[in-house]
């Protein structure tokens, strides 16, 4: 019988981050976040699975969405970057998102738009400026060699 103890790893919060290839003055890392940090979620079923009078016909998608959340500081200065970033232009193009695991690869976003800015207390006690980012998430790239 095998050795049912397998090592857990580890996750390491500080290696979250997100960077940006076309705004490298926006990147984010651990300094710049409140406790919440990066989350990332996914939109939509990555295959369809379509009824058939005896069985079911697969039916896989090419992407789907993903939207990207940080728990900026506003006490710093890149909280007012993005503050500006959002007033002069919100399509940011390729991102990528490394996450809190040196097991788990970094997932890649393109044609990302800056959605939108959360609601934001102001009344001292928390320093969070949480902003949303969306994008295309490739699944599926077997389909593509297909031909």
């Amino acid at each position: 019988m095998a050795n049912p103890q397998v090592i857990q790893g580890t996750l390491n919060r500080l290696l979250a981050s997100v960077v940006f290839a076309n705004f490298p003055q926006l990147n984010v890392t651990s300094s710049y976040l409140a406790r919440e940090a990066i989350s990332i979620a996914f939109d939509g079923d990555t295959s369809l699975l379509i009824g058939t009078l005896t069985s079911a016909v697969t039916s896989p998608e090419p992407y789907v969405y993903g939207t990207v959340t940080m728990h900026l500081l506003r006490t710093q200065a890149l909280g007012n970057a993005f503050k500006t970033q959002v007033e002069t232009n919100t399509t940011m193009g390729s991102v990528t998102v490394y996450p809190d695991s040196t097991t788990l690869t970094p997932f890649q976003l393109n044609n990302c738009v800056l959605m939108a800015v959360q609601e934001m207390p102001m009344a001292g006690s928390d320093a969070s400026l949480v902003i949303r980012l969306r994008g295309v998430y490739n699944v599926n790239s077997s389909l593509f060699a297909a031909g």
